[in-house]
Formats: structure tokens, C-alpha cells, sequence
């Protein structure tokens, strides 16, 4: 799916409203102290970050889509936000020569990308030790969630043991995930229903 085609009308309401709900639960979730610096991976049009970046020194946006980043820029300046950075780039197939993040943050991106194990191994190489890595996403569920999107090939959300076993393998610790948001979601006049689920883990 091409998410440039999206990016002028990401910014929905429903987006605009669990954004928050999503934001409030990270900040509640991680041990923010020391001014720390943060990545946010596959930032869309920045709806999380723009929530939370004062509790950070500094937030690096990370998309693929140039689109979504162009949005993003407008956003920023219009805002006059100085501690947000985008940068468009697919960290899975290029180099990211970025310093390295106290905290690493997604939401709702990890399902749509097929190799699992190879973002999260990219993301505990970009923490620092005792750094924070924190995904939002989808709960395993049927297929129902992207049905009306005929070239979606990602996940159909995650079995969170699972996921909890990758990043275990990987050398992450302190791993913990709970679901914590459940909301519906309108496809062809029905009515779908998911859950999302935080996780957090650290580095050492």
C-alpha cells in the first residue's frame, strides 16, 4: 500500500483521537528522566510525537513515505516545533548512520512491515544500553482490519507471546506487553472490533 496517497488526509479525527490515547500511554509506560533523545519509526504525519515531544531533549521521525514527511515538515514549521527532526528513509534497506536513542517508539507500523525479527534486531542496534524500545500494534486478529485493503501484505496483528519471544532472542529484557485500547473500526457498514497492545522492553 502506498502510503504518499494517504498523507493529505491521514490527519482523521479518529487518527487525531487515539494518537492520544496512545501518546498518554507511552509516557505513562516509560521511565522518562536525563532529558532523554528519542526515534519515532514510522512517524506518518507525526500524530504521536506531536503529543509528547516536550519530554523529550530531541525526537529523530523516521518514515519511508515522503508524503507522510512532507506533511510532517508543514506541520512542524506551521507549529514552530524545534526539537523534532523528520527523516525520510526505510532503515530496512538503507543505511542509517543516526547517533543512537534513549527511547524508540512506533505505533501501529511493526504489522505492516513482513520482517519481524529484522526491524526489531535495526532497533536494538539504534538504543543506547539501558535504552527504551516501545511498539504499539495491533492484537492477532482474523484479517478483518485491513480486509478492504486488497494489497496489504503485512501481519494480521501479533500473538504477543511470540512477539515477546523474538525480542527476547534478539537481547532485549525487561520485556513486558499488555493490551491496553479497544476500539471498532467501520469496513463496508460492519463494524470490526481489535485491540492494541504496548509493549516495552530494554537493552543492557
Amino acid at each position: 500500500m502506498s502510503f504518499d496517497e494517504y498523507a493529505k488526509n491521514w490527519d482523521t479525527d479518529i487518527r487525531i483521537k487515539r494518537a492520544k490515547v496512545i501518546s498518554n500511554e507511552i509516557i505513562k509506560s516509560i521511565d522518562i528522566k536525563d532529558n532523554p533523545t528519542a526515534m519515532e519509526f514510522g512517524c506518518g504525519t507525526g500524530l504521536i510525537s506531536f503529543n509528547i515531544y516536550e519530554k523529550f531533549k530531541s525526537i529523530t521521525l523516521v518514515d519511508s513515505s515522503q508524503g507522510m514527511i512532507d506533511i510532517l515538515k508543514d506541520k512542524i514549521t506551521k507549529y514552530e516545533i524545534n526539537n523534532m527532526t523528520p527523516c525520510k528513509i526505510d532503515i530496512l534497506n538503507e543505511e542509517f548512520t543516526s547517533k543512537k536513542f534513549d527511547v524508540i517508539f512506533s505505533s501501529m507500523v511493526l504489522h505492516h512491515i513482513k520482517d519481524t525479527s529484522k526491524i526489531i534486531k535495526n532497533f536494538y542496534e539504534l538504543l543506547n544500553t539501558l535504552g527504551t524500545l516501545c511498539i504499539i500494534d495491533l492484537d492477532k486478529e482474523d484479517g478483518s482490519f485491513h480486509r478492504n485493503e486488497p494489497d496489504f501484505k503485512g501481519h494480521n496483528g501479533f500473538d504477543q507471546e511470540e512477539l515477546k519471544s523474538i525480542l527476547l532472542k534478539i537481547g532485549f529484557r525487561d520485556v513486558e506487553i499488555k493490551t491496553f485500547y479497544r476500539d471498532e473500526k467501520v469496513i463496508d457498514d460492519k463494524e470490526i472490533d481489535y485491540s492494541l497492545f504496548l509493549l516495552k522492553a530494554r537493552k543492557y
